[in-house]
């Protein structure tokens, strides 16, 4: 059954409309809200108001299986109305109970007359069954052999619990009822400090946070105390129309004679936790009676009021675990929200005030840790609109990781043993995680316990690219014969017994490199940019998109792990400009479905297609219902010419090529004369459902009415085709004018609306404004009026330069301030930025689409200039994949160090951080300059002349000129140090890449210092010998050697004896010649 909430209450400004009449809630009036979940993702819940008779009247038409209200403590709030409006209601549920087709549970006869009886201490009636205390251990499970004694802790009194709980209840501020806990907890009941379980009291205080389950509802509760009080199940029922069933069972047991309430409060926290978790573990009406029965005899009225209360999972004093735990430390809740774990977490706090010796104040800061093989709540992001709004939120810089389009999945490890949860915490499918057991120790193989968060997706052997999302199915995989399950890690949280949530993403992330070894297609780091410039930003976002994928996440580089909070900020293509940036179509309805709900009889969900000319049918694109207020689509369901064919396949009109599975409730009459609507979405994407070639587009909304078009001037099938093409093919979202002698528009201005403000047909909105909620009309509606094209300001996305430009003064200062300095030869990047620049034959805006505008429109035509030069970059060319593969350390200290980064990313290359060095195959380092890395060593020549000639140069023009390479380590070396009388001196090399290749090096009867390159460390003499090699184990064999004294090419030539000269030092570097894998220093005396 559906877990619907309700609430009631009275209209507090009158804005309101109800769900049900379409009309607006009057200001005071009654009104009944339907809690559900908020669609968009948050945290909260959102109401559905409705007025009480309309909420009845859609009871009628709901399934069986709904929640409906049948009764009035079904509805929060309804003991805080008039008499009158209980009145009312109640006569409404009692309607509809009465109207209901739903059996109702059957009731045993009340053994009184058919007239209620007015007061409860009318009626004399036997409880249907009596329980001896000697019946109390029967065949019932129970947490404990036998119920706790009271421990004479006036602290853990169940009647000091209850005065605390209404002191909760009567303070309004959220404040002051954190601070009623915090003295609680800290001063006790006696103002002398705090001397009772604090975990109980919490976990009471808290019902509906540490929650059992008891299996029993108002109803069933009436029933069993009408039985245990001997009192009439009619008046009980009547006073429970009130609203309150704790409250009801209150009053009937002051009236009872066959039970009579203890006069003092005699129960304890732990006796009533252990009567509770007694009732939770039955299921069958006659024990849930022997155990009430238990628990009322030792009750007192308000003991029992609160027990009740307890099973309802509701205490009634509006305070919710952020303020209960803010009381027992400020940091509580957020550990809470990690481990889940509320035992923990009083023990954590318990420990730190400890060893702070019980001062206030001295305690150290509760850490947020995760506990292994329980979910975390995992951090998530909210939509980044703009660049200004993500720099602003990260001034120091960001991480820019892809927002891969898979599943996301949190692993857990603890030894041998795995578990996965999914982002609603709930357990992953066996099939989509089951073999990354297998892989997980590899990749971490001095991990033992272990907690990551990653994203699992499908990814091609043969290209290395993600498959879409949707592919991970049973059925979908075994569609792809050359793909893998991958698991995408992004971040740690808890490693080795450390809990590293608290620590900064950049911290967070060097710890996860140096403990993983990527497997290629089945474990990898996610693709990650350390992001400073808003520039780079806007960069990698245009080489995202182009790539097609979903977008970006960041996360500043200091942030750390919050569970449930959204502090990081994702980025998608209809996140931007107010959603502009999405795909989108200009689709012909076609069709209608009956909705669901309160939308159920009426069409609310409309079929969109495309006209084939090839075929003169038309083809559907996809369904959508977002977009449209209630008042629009009332007017629709008169305006739209609609013939109902119920779904059935044999009326379907011969001009509509549709499949089985989307046949519609309606059809249109006459497609040529239907209304166009622009549709957007995140993407266009691959349907099979669907008959215009498959396409189909990803979270569709609706944006526009084209009332301005016609079915000619929609989107046509080839026209669909070419938009999917080229939305999977586009490099740069925001293009502008190149430099030449069209001026380089700044940052800010608009250069990238085109032809969006006239007459658009490509998917873009003419309105550069706030989104409308309801789609607006197209000019050729004469009642409304456009909105203005909003100027973009700063950071927004539009006007930003492409790739290779200028951008401000402070970049390439010296071209800035003299544009008419001639340019040096040595400079690749300056001969660049003169060639190819954008000619224009006039001074109007350069259409972005170029010669190959689809435009007709003559005021588009008029306005934009559409030039013919082939060498015009067109929207849909790629950029050459010069650096695929290539992982390149940069560093920040080398000239026009933006601008190569730019165009490394840009030409689909990777760029590292200095913590992850170690992993870059190529090091850009200055001549003479001397590195500890594992990759190739180049100048920064090899990069500008790969960019200009679009093409990954070779590399042996470009290695450090200040160091003598050798092809022949072992004939070369040895002779030349033999030359130098060192004695039985000698090398073994290899040409294959062989891991732990080792150069044998015996040097004696030598004055000789062996150091390691890296350390310094100078080895003794048993040192080398046990060694036996001078690479200390890392390996390739390939070398390089550069003598201090002579750094030209004839040095290795000219060493010998004569040259060293008489007792004098001279130190040989041996590095990388081929592999670039070992390195040692040799400081040699000669003899």
């Amino acid at each position: 059954m559906a877990d619907n909430r309700y609430v009631i209450g009275y209209a507090k400004l009158g804005t309101s409309g109800c769900k049900g009449c379409k009309t607006k809630i009057e200001k005071g009036s009654l009104r009944i809200g339907k809690v559900t979940a908020n669609p968009f993702g948050g945290d909260g819940d959102m109401k559905q108001w409705y007025h009480p008779s309309c909420i009845f009247n859609t009871f009628k038409r709901a399934r069986a299986t709904t929640k409906k209200i049948e009764e009035p403590d079904d509805m929060e709030g309804f003991s805080e109305i008039q008499q009158e409006d209980k009145d009312m209601i109640n006569k409404l549920i009692k309607e509809n109970l009465g109207n209901s087709k739903t059996p109702s549970k059957k009731t045993p006869k009340a053994v009184t007359p058919k007239k209620v009886v007015a007061s409860p201490a009318a009626a004399k009636f036997t409880p249907a069954k009596s329980y001896n205390d000697d019946e109390e251990d029967a065949v019932v499970p129970s947490t404990s052999s036998k119920m706790p004694d009271d421990n004479g802790e006036r602290d853990d009194a169940f009647r000091e619990f209850r005065r605390l709980s209404a002191e909760i209840a009567d303070e309004s501020s959220y404040n002051s009822k954190t601070a009623l806990v915090s003295k609680y907890l800290t001063k006790g009941t006696t103002g002398e400090g705090y001397t009772g379980n604090t975990y109980l009291l919490l976990k009471l205080l808290l019902p509906g946070v540490v929650k059992r389950v008891y299996n029993l509802n108002n109803k069933q509760l009436v029933k069993l105390f009408s039985q245990i009080f001997g009192t009439s199940l009619q008046a009980m029922v009547a006073d429970l129309d009130q609203g309150d069933v704790a409250e009801t069972v209150k009053i009937f047991f002051e009236q009872s004679k066959s039970l009579m309430p203890a006069k003092k409060s005699a129960l304890t926290l732990q006796q009533v936790d252990y009567l509770l978790e007694e009732l939770s573990l039955v299921t069958k009406e006659d024990d849930q009676q022997r155990i009430l029965t238990k628990i009322a005899k030792r009750c007192t009225l308000n003991d029992l009021k609160m027990v009740i209360r307890l099973v309802k999972h509701d205490l009634r004093i509006n305070a919710g675990a952020k303020h209960i735990l803010e009381g027992l430390d400020p940091n509580a809740y957020a550990a809470f929200q990690a481990s889940r774990d509320l035992q923990d977490v009083v023990d954590r706090v318990r420990q730190n005030l400890e060893e702070g010796g019980g001062k206030p104040g001295m305690a150290k800061k509760l850490s947020v840790r995760a506990n292994l093989m329980t979910p975390v709540l995992p951090m998530l992001a909210e939509a980044c609109r703009s660049v200004e709004f993500a720099m602003k939120r990260c001034p120091k810089g960001f991480y820019a990781e892809i927002k891969y389009d898979g599943e996301r999945v949190q692993l857990h490890k603890k030894g041998p043993k795995f578990s996965y949860f999914s982002r609603s915490l709930k357990p992953v499918q066996p099939h989509k995680v089951e073999h990354f057991k297998e892989y997980i120790p590899k990749a971490f193989p001095s991990a033992d316990d272990l907690i990551l968060d990653a994203e699992v997706l499908l990814v091609d052997t043969n290209t290395g690219k993600p498959l879409p999302f949707g592919t991970l199915g049973v059925h979908k995989k075994a569609q792809f014969n050359d793909a893998k399950v991958c698991l995408f890690v992004f971040d740690c949280l808890h490693i080795n017994g450390e809990n590293i949530m608290d620590k900064p993403v950049k911290t967070r992330r060097r710890i996860l490199h140096e403990n993983m070894t990527e497997i290629e297609h089945r474990i990898m780091f996610s693709e990650m940019q350390h992001i400073r410039e808003p520039d780079d930003l806007q960069d990698l976002m245009n080489d995202v998109f182009r790539q097609g994928l979903e977008g970006l996440v960041l996360k500043d580089i200091n942030g750390i792990y919050e569970p449930g909070k959204r502090h990081w900020l994702k980025i998608k293509k209809d996140y931007l400009e107010q959603g502009t940036m999405a795909d989108s179509a200009d689709l012909v309805v076609l069709g209608a479905y009956f909705g669901s709900g309160n939308k159920g009889g009426i069409m609310s969900v409309f079929l969109f297609g495309v006209h084939d000319p090839d075929t003169d049918q038309w083809c559907t694109v996809t369904k959508c219902h977002s977009g449209l207020d209630d008042k629009t689509l009332d007017e629709l369901q008169t305006k739209m010419d609609m013939i109902k064919i119920s779904k059935d396949a044999s009326k379907i009109p011969d001009w509509l090529n549709i499949k089985k599975q989307v046949i519609p409730d309606f059809v249109i009459r006459n497609p040529k004369k239907a209304p166009v609507w622009e549709i957007a979405g995140a993407e266009f994407t691959q349907a099979e459902i669907h008959t215009a070639d498959g396409i189909s587009i990803r979270f569709p909304r609706i944006t526009k009415f084209r009332d301005d078009k016609s079915w000619k001037e929609a989107t046509n099938l080839p026209r669909l085709k070419e938009l999917f093409k080229k939305s999977k093919e586009t490099t740069d979202l925001f293009p502008s004018p190149k430099k030449g002698k069209t001026a380089v528009k700044r940052k800010g201005s608009q250069d990238s609306n085109d032809d969006n403000s006239n007459g658009n047909s490509n998917g873009h909105s003419e309105h550069r404004g706030s989104a409308p909620s309801t789609p607006s009309k197209g000019r050729g509606s004469s009642p409304v009026t456009p909105s203005k094209t909003t100027p973009s300001k700063m950071g927004s996305l539009t006007g930003w330069v492409k790739r290779g430009e200028k951008r401000s003064r402070s970049e390439d200062s010296d071209e800035a301030s003299s544009p008419k300095k001639k340019v040096s030869q040595s400079s690749p990047s300056k001969k660049m930025d003169e060639e190819s620049p954008r000619k224009k034959s006039s001074n109007k805006p350069v259409c972005k689409y170029g010669s190959d505008c689809y435009q007709t429109n003559p005021a588009h035509i008029e306005q934009f200039y559409h030039p013919t030069d082939n060498k015009l970059p067109k929207p849909g060319e790629k950029l050459p994949n010069v650096f695929s593969g290539t992982k390149i350390f940069l560093p920040e200290d080398t000239d026009k160090y933006r601008l190569l980064k730019r165009y490394i990313i840009g030409f689909d290359g990777d760029l590292v951080d200095d913590f992850q060095k170690k992993t870059a195959t190529h090091v850009i380092v200055k001549p003479g300059e001397v590195v500890s890395t594992t990759g190739v060593c180049v100048t920064v020549e090899w990069l500008w002349s790969s960019i200009k000639k679009k093409v990954k140069v070779p590399l042996q023009n470009f290695r450090d000129t200040s160091q003598t390479y050798l092809t022949d380590f072992s004939a070369q070396v040895t002779s030349q140090l033999q030359q130098t009388h060192l004695t039985n001196f000698s090398a073994q090399t290899s040409e294959s890449h062989i891991e732990g290749q080792r150069i044998r090096s015996l040097i004696s009867g030598t004055d000789c210092l062996v150091k390691h390159r890296n350390t310094g460390q100078t080895l003794n003499e048993d040192d080398k010998m046990s060694t036996k090699m001078i690479a200390f184990q890392l390996g390739y064999v390939r070398c390089r050697c550069k003598f201090l004294l002579s750094t030209d090419r004839t040095s290795l030539q000219n060493l010998n004896a004569s040259s060293i000269g008489s007792k004098q030092r001279r130190a040989v570097s041996v590095g990388s010649l081929n592999h670039d894998r070992i390195g040692i220093a040799l400081s040699v005396n000669k003899k």
